[in-house]
Parts: structure tokens; sequence; C-alpha cells
């Protein structure tokens, strides 16, 4: 069973707004058919509006829609498929034949965010994505990722995606959004898109460039912000771009030549650079920080390519590695991945001080990756350490008013674009952290949607702000410090058994309001409730004083948040993962109730083979007095884990 989270809005307290907070979404709503999804394609090339001018071979397509997301890396992505399970028509806009960005085939980056500080993996649709691929994909093929990622798009009905399209222009009326210009040269359609909310996670800014939004570039001063990771005085100048390689063992030699374009690669071009393994290519081959990002991405990709070459040369033809030998290169990246240009403006700046002093009042997403810094010359400064790395203690909130644009009313931001000092922004930049970002847009886009308000509004708002991060965490978003506290949620008004409990993990945890345990020192915080697998399994149950009517049921069980999990082409990356169902996880399970005045329950869900973190489902409405959680079956392990069960009418 699927789970596909379309709402349906409805009223609350003294104002008439739809929250995310008080929508049931289905429970396994089917996916598109195959006619379906031929349907939609069909959409996007519906009878011309005419002709662009200027391009008299590009046909004019009129296209609408209530959210516009340009860009399909894992922001893009998350932004897009959170709004359309909310209940939003959305387009999606990707320059490139897939999506994923940097973590795509196109350049092959591993998905690096809150890992980096153990047990603070992310949870929310990057852990959905996440557990998707190491169930499907255990090759660790970056073709079946991409694959994956189009899968979950083209399978959310409320989703247009409009790939090898690219935003070339924008239109205002006043500060808001009007209409954007896409052009798609593979099939001469030129799209005039009119939307009433916009995010921009291309990653360049480019639909905030078109639109005049307020942007900076470049490293701070320190007096800017009193930072004292910042520059003394501020530049023009950020981190580089890298091309990653992979290689293959052969059972024989395989010899290397290097074009003549290589450059020649020395010991002493390596004294700061470590050369451990050669299956997957290097993160310190970076360039052209001290460049213009966006506009020399040739001079880039060229002088990239040739340290790549120049380094592979090294590896096979230096002696210093022998055992590269029978080694020889299966792949080279020909798109810069790119690090750092332009971010935009919101009405906060997210600085150092911010991911280092902990929570911020309208919190909606986490980040945890090290204030990672590079030389802007990258691999021309041998000299220097390709990195500085401060690493956090604890993973650090991210605010709603770093996601969307200061001076733009209707426009959002998503990515390594956000609102942030250059010091805060070398933490935020990478995808896993953007992916959450995501999510958050897309949320607080569908709640703009469906209220006919701006972005801003929900921040002055603190009953919708309240409400946006509950519906994020009811979505399974991590956000530090909040706990869920909606009043709809039945299972909070229960008493709670069990067949059994683990000493510090309590049955009465699935009700404490977190969604996962706290990593701390000297001991973590535990939020789950386990017990001792029998030859019956083990239940949790929760009962009312009254009976309740109950339709829809929502789990949250345990996928070893404790683990790094992603997909990457380095053995050493990999080492130590399971590509597959995660052990902790419940495999086979029922849902069961009691009826008012009956002893015996009655099994209303059945579910096996589940590998899913957060699992939903919907039924015909019941009166229950109880509701019992049987777990028949883990992926592996002894103990039967849950973190947090939820219920509504």
């Amino acid at each position: 069973m699927k789970r596909r989270d379309f709402m349906a809005g409805l009223a609350m307290g003294p104002y008439s707004i739809v929250v995310l907070a008080d929508q049931i979404p289905p429970a396994a709503a089917p996916p598109p058919s195959p006619d379906e999804i031929r349907r939609q394609m069909d959409r996007i090339a519906p009878p011309k509006a005419g002709r662009v001018s200027g391009e008299p071979h590009m046909d004019l397509v009129d296209l609408e829609t209530d959210f516009l997301v340009a860009g399909g890396g894992l922001a893009g992505v998350c932004a897009a498929i959170t709004a359309a399970r909310h209940g939003a028509k959305v387009i999606l806009v990707q320059d490139r034949s897939r999506l994923g960005g940097n973590s795509s085939s196109e350049v092959k980056m591993h998905v690096c965010g809150s890992h980096a500080l153990p047990g603070w993996r992310e949870t929310g649709l990057v852990e959905e994505l996440r557990i998707e691929d190491a169930v499907h994909n255990p090759q660790r093929s970056f073709e079946i990722w991409d694959l994956m990622l189009y899968d979950k798009v083209l399978s959310e009905p409320n989703i247009t995606l409009l790939l090898e399209s690219t935003l070339y222009g924008a239109k205002r009326k006043g500060n808001r959004i009007e209409e954007v210009m896409v052009r798609c040269d593979k099939s001469e359609i030129a799209y005039r898109i009119k939307a009433k909310y916009f995010c921009d996670a291309t990653g360049d800014c480019r639909l905030g460039l078109e639109a005049g939004a307020e942007m900076r570039t470049g490293r701070e001063a320190r007096s800017e912000f009193n930072e004292s990771l910042a520059m003394e005085k501020a530049d023009d100048e950020t981190l580089g771009s890298s091309i990653l390689f992979t290689s293959r063992l052969f059972p024989r030699p395989m010899p290397f030549k290097p074009p003549q374009w290589a450059r020649k690669i020395t010991r002493e071009h390596l004294r700061m650079r470590r050369i451990t393994e050669w299956d997957y290519g290097y993160w310190w081959i970076a360039w052209g920080g001290d460049k213009n990002t966006i506009r020399d991405n040739e001079r880039i990709r060229f002088e990239l390519l040739s340290i790549v070459l120049g380094v592979w040369d090294y590896i096979k033809n230096s002696g210093d590695f022998p055992d590269a030998a029978h080694w020889a290169l299966d792949w080279v990246g020909m798109m810069p991945g790119k690090r750092a240009s332009r971010r935009m403006v919101g009405d906060y700046i997210l600085t150092e001080h911010d991911l280092i002093r902990g929570d911020i009042e309208d919190a909606v997403c986490i980040g945890g990756w090290p204030m990672d810094d590079h030389p802007p010359e990258g691999f021309d400064r041998p000299d220097l350490r390709p990195n500085v790395a401060v690493q956090l203690k604890e993973a650090y909130n991210i605010p709603l008013r770093s996601l969307y644009s200061k001076n733009i009313s209707n426009l959002f931001m998503a990515g390594r674009n956000i609102s942030c000092s250059h010091v805060a922004f070398t933490s935020t930049r990478v995808m896993a952290t953007c992916g959450t970002a995501g999510q958050a847009v897309g949320a607080a886009a569908a709640l703009c949607v469906a209220n006919g308000i701006t972005p801003r509004q929900i921040y002055e708002n603190k009953e919708l702000l309240a409400e946006l991060q509950q519906g994020l965490l009811r979505d399974d978003q991590t956000i530090k410090n909040r706990t869920n506290k909606d009043p709809r949620d039945l299972a909070l008004r229960a008493k709670v058994k069990a067949s059994g409990e683990e000493s510090g993990a309590a049955a009465l945890n699935i009700i404490d309001g977190h969604l996962r345990d706290i990593p701390g020192k000297p001991q973590r915080q535990i939020h789950q409730w386990n017990a001792r697998m029998s030859a019956d399994g083990a239940w949790i149950e929760l009962e009312w004083d009254q009976p309740q009517r109950i339709r829809h049921v929502q789990i949250t069980f345990d996928t070893g948040l404790q683990r790094r999990l992603m997909l990457s082409a380095s053995a050493s990356v990999t080492r130590g993962q399971i590509r597959a169902p995660q052990p902790e996880t419940v495999r086979d399970y029922a849902i069961l109730y009691r009826g008012a005045g009956s002893s015996g329950l009655e099994e209303i869900v059945s579910v096996t083979d589940n590998y899913e973190r957060l699992r939903r489902h919907r039924f015909e409405a019941v009166d229950a007095s109880a509701l019992r959680i049987h777990v028949k079956a883990t992926n592996g392990d002894d103990f039967a884990r849950i973190y947090e069960v939820r219920c509504y009418a």
C-alpha cells in the first residue's frame, strides 16, 4: 500500500482558514493509470496560443496552476510533491532531462545533510526517498535513483512535469509575479505560465533574477553579522564546483593515456589531498569559486575535466598506486556540480549565530552539516586544506522567513539559494537540507493557496504558523524542539498499554509528541516504544474512557536513523549501510479495534512487507473504545519499534 496524501481543508476557530493539521489524507489513493499519465502529458501541449515574438518556429502555449516550482533538484522535487499532496495544482519546471540535480546520474553526488551529526538523519520526504532507494536500488545505480524520482513526481496527479524546459522570463504586477516564460527547445514550445505562487529552486536564482528579487553573492565581512568565521573584508568569491568520476576493477591491466590538455599533476599538488581509494572521484577536485560560477561555467567545466584526468593519470602512471593497475574509468561527469552562486534575501537572513545557539520562532526544518567552507581557488591552492569544516554540536532549525523573498510577495525559495549569510550557507547548501527546506516550502505554499495569503502572512498570523508547523510534524518533518500538539489527534487523549516494553522505551512514548529519538550526551532521549518480539509478535493498545469515532490511523516506525544511509558510488561511504528494508522497521502488522461494549478485537487493516517509516490508513469509520497495533514481524530486528500512533475522526 502506497501513501498518496491529498488534503481537504476545514474551517477552524475564529478564522475561516484552511489548515494542514486538520486534514486527513487518504491512506492509499492509487497512483494515476498509464492512460491518465498520458492524458496529463497531452495537456502540456494544448492548442497553441500563437507564436513567440522573434521565434517563428516556437509555438506559444498557455498554462495555469496554483504553484510553479522552477528547478528539479531535491529541493524542487520535495516542494512540488509536498504541495501536490496537500491539494495544490503544481507545475515543476526542470532544465535537464532528469530530476535530482547534483544527486542525479549527471553529477552523482551523494546526498549529504544532518547525518553528519550521528542520529540526526532527516525524516519526512527526504527519508521517504532515501528508504525507497535503499529498498529498490541495492545495486547503487544513480540512473535508478533518477527513475525513482521521476516515478515519485509522475505518480502525483496534481503535478505537471516539464523536463528539458528552461525558465527565461517573468512578468510582475507590483510586488507579485503574475506569469513566467519557459521554453523547451526539444518540443519547440514556449510556455506562458500563470500561477498564484512561485518557488525558485534553481540554485542560481534564475526565477528571482527575472522577477527582480533582492539577492546577494559572495562572502560578507565579519562586521556585517559579527560572525567569527566570516572574512575580514567582503568579497565576491565563493565555493568552487566539482566534477566527479567513477572507476571499475577489471581482470587485466587497464592502461590510461590522458589527452594533451589534461593537467600534469605532481605529488606537491596532492599534499593536502589524500588518495586512499579511486572507485569514486574526489569532492576536493574543486575549481572556480574565484570566478563567476554562472557565466564562467564552460571554463570551469574545462578546468575541472583537465584536473580530473590529470589526477587519474597520476593514480595510474605515477607509480605511487600500483594497486590501480587493473582499474579503469567508467564514467566522468560532464556537468560541474555547482556549490554556490547567488542567494536570495528573505525577511530573515540565517547566520552563524542561528546555527550555534539553537531555536527560532518560525522553525520549519532542520540542518546539521558542518559549516564547511572551501578556498575559492580550489585545486589551484595546493598549499591550503581543501576545506575547513566546523562541526556543530547538534542540529539547528531553519525559519520560514528564510524561505520566501523579502520583496516579491508570492515567491518562495528552496535549496542552496535560501536567505542566509555565506557562513551559514556553507552548512545549509547540502542536498538533504535543501530537500527538507523544499518540503517546508511545499506545505507553506499549499497553505497560501488554500487561504489566498502571502508567505509573510503565515509568519504574522501565529495561529497559522503553528498550524504549518503542526502539519509538517504530521508529515514526519523534523523540527527541533517542536512536538505534536494537534488537538484533533485522538491518540493524545488515550491510555496506553502494551504486551511489553523495554527499559526507557515505554509504551507511553508513542503519544509523547516526539517523532524520533534525540541524540545527546551522556545519552540520547528515547521517544519510541519497543518490546521484544515473541512467537506471537508484540502489541500496543490505545484505550479511551468513551468510544471514539476513528477513520484514520497514522503510524511512524523506526528506520534506523542512527545509521548513515545514502546512495553513493564510494565503497567506503556505503560501508555499514543496509541497502534493503531497515531491520528495525516493522514489516507485518495489523490494526484492530474494540467496539463499545465489546470484549473482542476486530481487524480493520492488515499489512505485509512494509519498509516505510510513515504509514497512513483510512477505513470506514469505527466507534472504538480501544485500538491495537499488532506487530507480527519486523525486517530482522528482535524488537517491535514504534515512535508514534495518531488517530483521527
